[in-house]
């Protein structure tokens, strides 16, 4: 099931528990896959061409919205990135996991290539 176009989302405390992350995953179709983030530096704003679910399970960091504002995020909480959302992940001091799902089964990283905000449709 598509996300609406949109903004991206931060859910603060959606899920406490691993199934409860599976239930919305097979809910919403997607193939899920988990992701470590190791400590980084702050991205640059981009977007994507796939909609994307992320649950953290551990860690804590930041989300950047279109405006920049900062979205703070933490173990419990789901981001939802629609196709063509601007936004950017925030710099990484400890290590976070994610389960990521997206719409199809493909590498993740090959899916979720950052695209120049100048590129995006309107």
């Amino acid at each position: 099931m598509p996300l609406a176009p949109g903004p991206m989302q931060v859910i603060h405390n959606f899920f406490t528990t691993k199934e409860q992350v599976l239930d919305d995953i097979k809910k919403h179709d997607l193939w899920p896959t988990t992701y470590v983030s190791e400590r980084m530096e702050e991205l640059p704003l981009h977007w994507h061409d796939v909609d994307n679910h992320g649950y953290v399970l551990t860690g804590r960091s930041y989300v950047l919205d279109e405006h920049g504002t900062k979205l703070p995020l933490g173990p419990g909480d789901k981001l939802l990135i629609p196709a063509g959302a601007l936004h950017a992940e925030g710099e990484v001091t400890e290590r976070m996991v994610y389960i990521v799902g997206i719409p199809e089964p493909a590498n993740l990283f090959e899916k979720l290539t950052l695209l120049d905000p100048a590129d995006r449709p309107a």
